[in-house]
Formats: C-alpha cells, sequence, structure tokens
C-alpha cells in the first residue's frame, strides 16, 4: 500500500542532497512547474519532452524528476504557444509536478551522472572534476587496470549502448579518465591538464576531435542522452531506498540518439 509523501518534504530532501544553493547553472534547479502537494507515484527522465511527460501522465505520475527541464536562460523569454505549449499542457491539466536538476545532477560525487557512468566503467578513487562558476561538473578517476584503448572504447559501448566516436592519438594503455557527461565538448582541455590519458563526455566538435589527438589525450564522445542517462536512475534508486514504498516509481527511458 502507497502511503504518499508531501511534496515540500520530497524536494526539501532533493534540493539539499544535491546541494542545489551552491550551483549558477544555465536555469533554475527545483521545482520548475507546481502541481499537487500530495505525491505517491514520482517518474524520473533525462530530459521534460512531449513523450517523457505524455509517460509520466499515462503512469499516474504525481511528479517528475528530469535532468534537463523546460526552462534556459539562452532561450529567454518564450511564449506558450505551439510545440512548447504541448510539452507544458500535460504538466498543469494533470497537476503534474515538474522538478528539473542540472548541474547539480551532473557534478555530485555519488549520485551524479559522471559518477554513475565512472561506477560502471569501474574507475576508483573518484574525485571532483570539471568546473563551472567554481563547481564542479563531473569526476575522475583510475582504472584498476590499465586497458588497451580500443578495448576501453568497445566496453564504454556496451554500458551506454551507443556508437562512440573516439579520437585515439596513441597505442598507450589508459589508466586514468575524466567524465563530464552531455555537452562538455571543449573541457577535454582540463583532463590533459591534470595529466589524464583520457576524457569522456557526450558530443564532441570537429575541431575537438584534432586538437585532441593533436595534444595526445584520448577523447570518447558516447552521445548527450547516451552518457546523462544514469544520474537520474541514481537518484531515483537513491529515493526507492530512503523512502521506499511510500512512493511509487517509474523510470522513463529516451530512445535519443544524440
Amino acid at each position: 500500500m502507497i502511503g504518499g509523501m508531501k511534496r515540500s518534504d520530497i524536494l526539501n530532501y532533493t534540493d539539499a542532497l544535491l546541494n542545489i544553493k551552491d550551483y549558477q547553472d544555465y536555469g533554475p534547479n527545483g521545482l520548475q512547474i507546481q502541481g499537487k502537494e500530495d505525491i505517491k507515484q514520482i517518474a524520473f527522465a533525462v530530459s521534460a519532452t512531449k513523450d517523457s511527460i505524455e509517460k509520466a501522465v499515462s503512469l499516474g505520475a504525481d511528479l517528475l524528476f528530469v535532468h534537463h527541464g523546460l526552462f534556459w536562460k539562452f532561450h529567454g523569454a518564450k511564449a506558450l504557444t505551439g510545440p512548447f505549449y504541448n510539452r507544458v499542457a500535460p504538466l498543469i491539466k494533470n497537476d503534474m509536478n515538474l522538478v528539473g536538476y542540472h548541474l547539480p545532477l551532473d557534478g555530485h560525487i555519488t549520485l551524479g551522472n559522471a559518477a554513475s557512468l565512472a561506477k560502471l566503467i569501474e574507475l576508483s578513487d573518484l574525485a571532483a572534476f570539471g568546473d563551472y562558476k567554481g563547481m564542479p561538473t563531473g569526476v575522475w578517476g583510475k582504472l584498476a587496470n590499465p586497458m588497451e584503448a580500443d578495448t576501453f572504447c568497445q566496453k564504454l559501448e556496451s554500458i551506454l549502448n551507443h556508437k562512440v566516436i573516439h579520437a585515439m592519438p596513441n597505442q598507450e594503455k589508459i589508466k586514468t579518465v575524466g567524465i563530464i557527461t552531455g555537452g562538455a565538448n571543449s573541457d577535454w582541455i582540463r583532463a590533459k591538464d591534470l595529466g589524464l590519458d583520457a576524457y569522456i563526455t557526450g558530443e564532441i566538435s570537429e575541431h575537438d576531435w584534432h586538437e585532441a589527438i593533436e595534444a595526445g589525450i584520448h577523447f570518447f564522445a558516447g552521445g548527450h542522452n547516451a552518457t546523462e542517462q544514469f544520474g537520474i536512475q541514481a537518484l531515483m534508486h537513491h529515493l526507492q531506498h530512503k523512502f521506499g514504498d511510500q512512493l511509487e516509481y517509474h523510470f522513463i527511458a529516451s530512445h535519443n540518439p544524440a
């Protein structure tokens, strides 16, 4: 029997857990669309899209947690019309809460996108990595057993279930890896400056492919959605452990290949 919780109790916990007040982000973190206060079912998705929102509605979710929310500073003021209206309207009509955690869910040292991927790769001695206005955006760590670059790439593709672009400068084994998921194309330079052998993110620019090779660092780009699918699931599993059967939990996968 699902007991249910108050939205304020859930968000007071998750906002503090992810240290959202410490981040200056590209958009608001926390509650983005306010719905009902009494929560029984919560859903999780990488992005707040028409598809994920409609699936959350069909599941009967009262609250949807996402990594990519609806509002971004680089979009500026935006009218609620057309496709954007069609995203937002189901939330309002169904009194559903939308909560977004962007950089706080990238950089969290145990639940973040980078940390979650690092654990799957079996990196150890994880430390904070990357910097956006004074806050970490990823992690770096060490492989217990150094790997051939091609073998490491194959392992990464298996974990991500996604084709990986590999800028390969040499045949030396990989020992240390920095990770900032998503669209952190140029932060391979931070990994290079730290003396790491390799860098993982979601996207790669044409010039970064050349420049990383010339700089002597392995650059692996595994897809924006693919590299950021794990943090939101780690948050879900954490809340399952924390709140147990007070709530019902659903993960909504995206098939976005980008």
